[in-house]
């Protein structure tokens, strides 16, 4: 029987905003990406989501990424290896921290943003981060892209890695993400969407921009639900997996 995972991005909030529907989203999801306080999120707000994660019984991951609050981490920055090692050794070492004194244990480490989109086309980069993850803890996940540098540097380092998919995303031939200023870059159409997410789940292929089909693994979806719409969105795949006898479960669970 297929298993796959359902993750989404959590703790975005700080200080006086509210972003996410985060105690909405860990009703239907299996693994939970935290932002660490770069890109999003804040000390309050990550000991709370830890604490939500942990009365769902959902599994939870360190979500690094760019220094840049404005930009909610989607902007490039020009780093060397260096800078992303650290950036990745003093992100997931925060969100550690605060695990260990929830009680919990880290599963996975996925990178937001830009941060991972740079590192899924450059090996350095993606070699950087999977060090600095495994230095902090070799046995943590490296949740990245399907078929892209995350997971062949995941492999050169010795991390477990599990590939990544995106529900509502459309991809290009490469296997990479149709850039957001492009037309077809987030797919709208829900009944598509859902249907699309169960191929790549069982049959291992995914329809591209172009109409191509190309080979995907499939071992966790990213799903968003930051609007009541998406929630129901949420829903609905997890419904649909199910119903197409996919088991809905966590990483670690996925890839052993």
């Amino acid at each position: 029987m297929a298993k796959v995972d359902l993750n989404a991005d959590l703790g975005e909030s700080f200080g006086a905003y509210t972003i996410g529907m985060d105690s909405e989203v860990l009703r239907y999801i299996t693994s939970a990406n935290v932002a660490c306080g770069f890109h999003a999120g804040d000390p309050v707000v990550m000991k709370k989501t830890l604490a939500l994660a942990k009365e769902r019984n959902t599994a939870v991951g360190a979500h690094p990424g760019f220094p840049d609050l404005q930009g909610f981490g989607r902007r490039n920055m020009v780093i060397s290896p260096d800078e992303a090692y650290a950036y990745t050794v003093y992100q997931v070492g925060a969100l550690a921290a605060f695990a260990k004194a929830a009680g919990l244990s880290l599963q996975h480490v996925k990178p937001h943003g830009a941060f991972y989109n740079m590192a899924a086309k450059d090996a350095a980069l993606a070699e950087a981060i999977c060090q600095g993850v495994k230095d902090v803890d070799a046995n943590l996940i490296l949740l990245g892209l399907a078929g892209s540098e995350h997971i062949r540097a995941a492999e050169k380092v010795g991390l477990k890695a599990a590939s990544e998919v995106f529900a509502d995303r459309g991809y290009m031939e490469d296997g990479t993400l149709v850039p957001r200023k492009m037309e077809g870059a987030v797919i709208h159409d829900r009944a598509f969407a859902i249907e699309r997410t169960v191929r790549m789940v069982k049959e291992g292929v995914v329809e591209t921009l172009s109409g191509k089909l190309i080979p995907i693994k499939a071992d966790s979806i990213c799903v968003h639900g930051d609007n009541p719409d998406a929630i129901g969105f949420v829903k609905d795949i997890r419904e649909a997996l199910e119903q197409g006898g996919v088991t809905v479960t966590n990483i670690a669970d996925v890839v052993g």
